[in-house]
């Protein structure tokens, strides 16, 4: 698609409803992301997610994905004590989860574990700029890459995952300007979050674009749908009928 020049749609799911719908609307790739500790658990940030949550959600999207590429989020320390367990847990991802390929933070630092699970025929998405696994050394959700140092940096990091075998990488929360000479320079797709249009191509979270987490609001989403507000009335409808006995009626009982 790169080599194209078309763009690549990447949306996050986390359930089997979800992934359905977007596989029949044609999606090209699917996240399921260690964002669900925050859009479906509730965390304040990604770090608590563990590989049997991760686990969970990929088997679930899996079962409703018939086209869509899935990639699955390796979460916060299940890569980063040893490479053996790097190994077994995107193993696990890939044999229990469904996933087509996994997921993981960091740029120089964590190459020889991208080569590493390359090595096992596991595709690998790197993910570098703002990477939220590392929000307590960044300071918070920061954009990365405007001095001239970090952006260096990140182009270091971007050459390093690339040369490492990553399949694509995702560019979060870095200048479009920087995120526009990175997609150039690279063989493999950049997927932007907050980093420009001139990446090939967009990822987003699922509950972001339809209004169904009021937690965060970046600057980098657009609202696509607002479906809270039909939500809400169906339930607030529901409870109206229930208390007033119109439900369930005579065509909803045996």
């Amino acid at each position: 698609m790169k080599a194209r020049g078309e763009k690549i749609a990447m949306l996050t799911a986390y359930d089997y409803p979800f992934a359905r719908i977007m596989d029949q609307a044609g999606i090209d790739v699917i996240l399921v992301g260690d964002s669900a500790g925050s859009v479906v658990a509730g965390y304040d940030n990604t770090l608590p997610v563990t590989m049997e949550e991760m686990l969970y959600h990929s088997r679930a999207v899996a079962r409703g994905v018939s086209q869509a590429l899935i990639v699955a989020d390796m979460p916060f320390m299940s890569y980063q004590v040893d490479l053996a367990e790097a190994r077994r847990n995107a193993g696990r991802l890939i044999k229990e989860g469904g996933a087509h390929a996994v997921k993981l933070e960091g740029g120089v630092h964590v190459a020889e574990t991208i080569r590493t699970i390359v090595a096992m025929d596991v595709p690998v998405v790197a993910h570098i700029g703002l990477t939220p696994q590392s929000v307590h050394r960044m300071g918070g959700y920061r954009v990365q890459g405007r001095e001239e140092a970090q952006a260096n940096q990140l182009l270091a990091d971007a050459r390093s995952v690339a040369d490492a075998g990553a399949c694509a990488v995702v560019l979060e929360g870095i200048p479009a300007t920087l995120a526009r000479v990175i997609t150039a320079e690279l063989l493999i797709p950049t997927i932007g979050i907050g980093a420009g249009v001139d990446c090939d191509g967009q990822v987003l979270v699922i509950h972001d674009i339809l209004g169904l987490c009021e937690k965060y609001s970046p600057k980098f989403v657009k609202r696509f749908a607002d479906v809270s507000g039909t939500i809400r009335q169906g339930i607030d409808d529901y409870i109206r009928e229930v208390k007033e006995g119109d439900f369930p009626g005579p065509e909803h009982s045996f």
